[in-house]
C-alpha cells in the first residue's frame, strides 16, 4: 500500500495514494508501451501529474491525495481514452484501474495488418526487438533456430553467432552473462530450447552503463515469465528427423509473491558427416579426409522466486541450470608426400580411429534487492551472481600403422565467475536523468590438460604435452550516464565508463618453455546519443566504444596436437580489441510498411584473428593455428528492415547488412596476410513471408543468406537455408500444432573454406554435414491469466543488470 503522511497546516495529516492499472491495444492484447497518462482534478483542464507505461503496459502515479480525477490515455496511433471520475479517499487511498483497453484511431484501423504484426519487429529508438513468442515457426528448435531470424544477426553452420558481421558480441540472458555462454556461444546456443525465448534484444550502440564488452554489440535474450496475476503455464516440443525438442514453463504470482519455473531440451538423431582438409607448403603436401558420426543433447531448467515486502523494497533469487554434450565417432585417412624428393615417393597412408566425448555442466545463481525511494524513478539496486561452468573433453586416437602414435586425451575446465554491482537513478527534474553505477567481475578458470602417448602395449603419461593452466581475470567499473529530454522531442544522453582490467596466467608446463604472465589495461568507455522524433518517424545519431577481450582458449599457451597435421596454440600476449563506431538509425512506418535503416562505420584497432602458418614438429611439416593481433580495420556498413502488409492477411519482411572488410595489417604479418591488400563486401540477408491461409491456420517461409567471412588470410564458409512452414490454432487458441521443412532440396550441404599464407601455404577444408529436416511441434497454454494484479504486485526487480531507460523513446523521463 502506497500511503504517506504529510503535515498541513493547523497539525491535520493527509494520506496520500496510488493510482495504476495495465493499458492493453484492443485488437492484439498486447501491452502498450510508452503511452501517456496525464491527471488532473474534475474541475481542471490540465494535467498536475502524470506517469508513461512501461514494457509491460503497467503504470503508477503515487503522492495524490484524496478527491476525484480525471485520468487521461494517450498514445499515437490510438484514441485518446478518458476516465472520469477517478476517486481517492482517506480509507481508500489507492485505487487500481486493472485493464484499460486502448482502440487504434480510425487511421490505425485501415492499418490493423501493422497493428497485429509490427509486434514480431519491435523498433526502439535504443534497440530493435525480436518478438520471438510472436512467432510460430520457431517453436521445436533451439536458440539458433531464433537468432538466425533476428535483424543484423547470423548464425553459421556450426551455430556461431555474428552481429553485423563480427562474432565479437556479448550474448547475455535475462540481461546477466551465463557460464554456458562463456564457455562456448554456439553449444550455448544449442542447448537453450525456442519455447523458452519470449524476446531478443539487439543493442548495436550500447550506452556507457552497459558493460564493455563486445565489440560489434550486444544481444540480449529474454526468456519466458508471466509478470501478470495468476498461475499458468505451457508445454511445448518437437520431433523432427534432425533434432527433437521439449519444453515446459509454469509461473505462479499471487499478491507479492512470485514463482517460475522451466525446464527444455534437444537431442539429435545421430548424423553422419564428412571432413576432407588440404594442408600444403614448400616442404610438404597433406590430405585428411574422413567420416564422423555426431550425436548431441542438452537441456536448461531454470527457477526464479521474487517477493515485494512493500512498494518500496523488493528481492528476487533465481537459478538456471544447463548440461550438454555431443560425442563424434569417426575414423579419417591421412596421405603426406614429400615435396622436396627427401623423403618417400610413395603416399603414407594413416587410417585412424578417432573417439571424443564432451560435456558442459553449470549454474548461474543470481540474487538482486531493490529499495525505492518517494520520488518516482529514483532508486538504488544492488545485484550478485555466482556463474560456474565445467568442461570435459576426452579424446582417443588409434592409427592403423605407426602405434606409438596412438593418443589418449582429456581435458577439464573449470569456470568460476562472481559477479557484484550497484546501480543508482536519480530523476534530477522532469527533463533530466542521472545513473550512477559500480560493477567488479571476478573470473577463476582453471584448465587441467592430461596426455598420454602408447608406449608399446600401454599408455604412459606424456609430460611434455600435459598441462594445468590458471587463469584470473578482474574487471573493476563505473559509469555515470545523464539523459536530457529537450523541446521539440529532442532527447540527448551522455555518459562514460571506465574499466580496469587485472589478468594473470599460469601454466604449469615448463618443457614448453611456457611462463607465467601477467597484464593491466585500463578503458575508458564514453557514449554519446542524440535522437528526434518527428510524427511517425524517429532518428538517431550515436557514438560507442566497445572492447573485446581474448578469452581462455584464445590466451592458453598449450599446444594440441589432437590432430596430426593441423595444431593449435593461445597466445599470452594478446591485447583486447578495441573498436569505435558512429551510427545513423532511422525508423518509422507508414501506412502498412515498417522502415528501420542504419548507416555506420567502425574503426578496429588490434583485431584479433586466427593466423596459420607452417611448423616443423617432431620432424614433420604441419600447420599451426594461433591468434594474434593482426592491425586494424575500417568498416564502413548499413543495415535495413522493412516490413510491408500489401493485402490483408499477407505479410513480408526482410532485412539485410552490408558492410566492408580491409585490414591494415601490422608489417610483422604483411608476408602472411593474402587479404591484406583488397576490400571485400560482406553482407547477411533475410527474406520472409507469411499468410493467413484460413482463421487459425498460417503458413509461411523464409531464406537466409549469408556471404563467407573473410580474414586477412583467407575466408570461411558461406551459409544460406529456406525453411517453409505450417501452423494451425486448435483448442480455442490455446494450443497450436504445425509442420516445419528446411532446404527440401538439399539433403546434405557442403561448407568450404581456405586460407593462405606465406613460403607457398595453402590450408583448405570441405566439410559437408546432413541438412534436409521435417519436423513436427505442438504447444499448450494452460492457466488463467488476471491483467488486474494488486498495485503492490509491480515488482521492483527487474531480473536484468542492463539498466533499460524507462522514458519516452529509451531516452528517459
Amino acid at each position: 500500500m502506497s500511503t504517506a503522511m504529510a503535515q498541513m497546516p493547523g497539525g491535520a495529516p493527509t494520506i496520500t495514494g496510488r493510482i495504476s492499472g495495465v493499458v492493453i491495444d484492443s485488437l492484439s492484447n498486447k501491452p502498450v508501451d510508452y503511452a501517456t497518462i496525464g491527471l488532473g482534478r474534475v474541475s481542471s483542464s490540465k494535467n498536475t501529474n502524470g506517469a508513461l507505461t512501461d514494457a509491460k503496459g503497467a503504470f503508477k502515479i503515487d503522492n495524490v491525495s484524496p478527491g476525484k480525477y480525471k485520468l487521461t490515455v494517450s498514445f499515437m496511433g490510438y484514441r485518446t481514452k478518458v476516465i472520469n471520475p477517478v476517486e481517492t479517499t482517506p480509507g481508500k487511498p489507492d485505487v487500481n484501474l486493472g485493464r484499460i483497453v486502448l482502440s487504434p484511431s480510425a487511421q490505425a484501423l485501415k492499418e490493423v495488418s501493422v497493428t497485429g504484426e509490427v509486434a514480431l519487429i519491435e523498433n526502439k529508438v535504443d534497440k530493435v526487438v525480436f518478438n520471438a513468442e510472436k512467432d510460430a515457426t520457431v517453436s521445436g528448435g533451439n536458440a539458433g533456430d531464433v537468432l538466425r531470424k533476428v535483424p543484423m544477426v547470423s548464425v553459421d553452420q556450426d551455430g556461431n553467432v555474428s552481429l553485423r558481421g563480427s562474432q565479437n558480441v556479448k550474448v547475455l540472458i535475462n540481461g546477466k552473462p551465463s557460464g554456458a555462454v562463456a564457455s562456448s556461444v554456439a553449444d550455448a546456443m544449442k542447448m537453450l530450447p525456442a519455447d523458452q525465448i519470449k524476446s531478443v534484444e539487439v543493442i548495436t550502440s550500447p550506452s556507457a552503463k552497459y558493460d564493455a564488452e563486445g565489440s560489434a554489440g550486444i544481444l540480449n535474450i529474454i526468456t519466458k515469465k508471466k509478470e501478470m496475476a495468476g498461475v499458468s503455464g505451457s508445454i511445448s516440443g518437437g520431433l523432427g528427423t534432425r533434432q527433437n525438442n521439449g519444453n515446459a514453463n509454469l509461473n505462479i504470482n499471487k499478491n507479492r509473491l512470485s514463482i517460475t519455473g522451466n525446464f527444455g531440451g534437444n537431442l539429435t538423431w545421430p548424423q553422419e558427416t564428412a571432413t576432407r582438409t588440404e594442408f600444403r607448403n614448400e616442404a610438404s603436401s597433406n590430405l585428411q579426409s574422413g567420416t564422423t558420426d555426431l550425436r548431441r543433447y542438452g537441456f536448461s531448467s531454470s527457477g526464479n522466486v521474487g517477493y515485494d515486502f512493500n512498494n518500496k523494497n523488493s528481492v528476487s533469487s533465481g537459478i538456471r541450470y544447463h548440461q550438454g554434450g555431443f560425442n563424434t565417432d569417426g575414423s579419417s585417412q591421412n596421405t603426406r608426400i614429400d615435396n622436396l624428393g627427401l623423403g618417400p615417393t610413395d603416399p603414407i597412408f594413416n587410417l585412424i580411429n578417432n573417439d571424443n566425448e564432451n560435456r558442459f555442466t553449470g549454474f548461474d545463481w543470481n540474487a538482486d534487492y531493490t529499495h525505492k525511494y518517494k520520488k518516482e524513478g529514483h532508486e538504488i539496486s544492488v545485484a550478485g551472481q555466482w556463474t560456474h561452468m565445467k568442461a570435459k573433453t576426452d579424446f582417443e586416437n588409434f592409427y592403423s600403422e605407426e602405434r606409438d602414435r596412438d593418443q589418449l586425451g582429456n581435458n577439464e575446465g573449470i569456470n568460476d565467475e562472481y559477479t557484484i554491482q550497484a546501480d543508482y537513478s536519480l530523476p534530477v527534474s522532469s527533463k533530466v536523468k542521472l545513473e550512477l553505477g559500480a560493477k567488479s567481475i571476478a573470473r577463476r578458470i582453471n584448465s587441467d590438460y592430461v596426455f598420454d602417448r602408447r608406449e608399446g602395449e600401454d599408455f604412459v603419461y606424456n609430460d611434455a604435452l600435459s598441462n594445468t593452466y590458471n587463469y584470473d581475470q578482474d574487471v573493476y567499473s563505473g559509469y555515470s550516464v545523464l539523459t536530457f529530454q529537450l523541446k521539440n522531442k529532442w532527447g540527448i544522453q551522455t555518459g562514460a565508463r571506465i574499466e580496469n582490467t587485472q589478468i594473470k596466467g599460469d601454466a604449469s608446463n615448463t618443457t614448453q618453455g611456457l611462463t607465467p604472465f601477467s597484464k593491466d589495461y585500463f578503458n575508458l568507455i564514453p557514449s554519446l546519443s542524440i535522437s528526434k522524433t518527428i510524427k511517425t518517424n524517429s532518428f538517431r545519431l550515436s557514438y560507442s566504444k566497445r572492447i573485446q577481450r581474448p578469452s581462455l582458449q584464445y590466451l592458453n599457451p598449450f599446444r594440441n596436437i589432437s590432430n596430426n597435421i593441423a595444431h593449435s596454440m593461445g597466445n599470452p600476449d594478446l591485447k583486447p580489441e578495441v573498436s569505435q563506431s558512429v551510427e545513423f538509425n532511422y525508423s518509422t512506418f507508414i501506412k502498412t510498411s515498417v522502415i528501420n535503416a542504419s548507416l555506420y562505420f567502425r574503426h578496429t584497432d588490434d583485431i584479433i584473428e586466427s593466423f596459420i602458418r607452417s611448423d616443423d614438429y617432431e620432424g614433420e611439416s604441419v600447420s599451426l593455428t594461433s591468434f594474434q593481433n593482426i592491425g586494424s580495420n575500417n568498416s564502413l556498413g548499413g543495415s535495413f528492415y522493412g516490413q510491408v502488409s500489401p493485402v490483408k492477411g499477407l505479410t513480408v519482411r526482410g532485412n539485410v547488412n552490408v558492410y566492408s572488410y580491409k585490414p591494415t595489417v601490422s608489417s610483422s604479418f604483411v608476408s602472411a596476410a593474402a587479404n591484406s591488400d583488397k576490400t571485400y563486401l560482406m553482407y547477411n540477408a533475410f527474406l520472409g513471408g507469411s499468410v493467413t491461409v484460413s482463421k487459425g491456420l498460417l503458413a509461411e517461409t523464409f531464406a537466409i543468406i549469408n556471404a563467407p567471412r573473410r580474414t586477412s588470410q583467407g575466408k570461411n564458409p558461406a551459409f544460406n537455408m529456406w525453411q517453409m512452414s505450417l501452423n494451425k490454432e486448435i483448442l480455442n487458441k490455446k494450443g497450436k500444432i504445425g509442420i516445419n521443412v528446411v532446404d527440401p532440396f538439399n539433403e546434405r550441404k557442403n561448407f568450404s573454406s581456405s586460407f593462405n599464407g606465406a613460403n607457398g601455404l595453402t590450408q583448405s577444408s570441405n566439410f559437408s554435414v546432413p541438412f534436409r529436416s521435417v519436423g513436427v511441434n505442438f504447444s499448450w497454454q494452460f492457466g488463467k491469466m488476471n491483467f488486474n494484479p494488486p498495485s503492490k504486485k509491480k515488482r521492483g526487480v527487474n531480473n536484468d543488470d542492463l539498466k533499460q531507460d524507462s522514458g519516452q523513446s529509451g531516452q528517459g523521463m
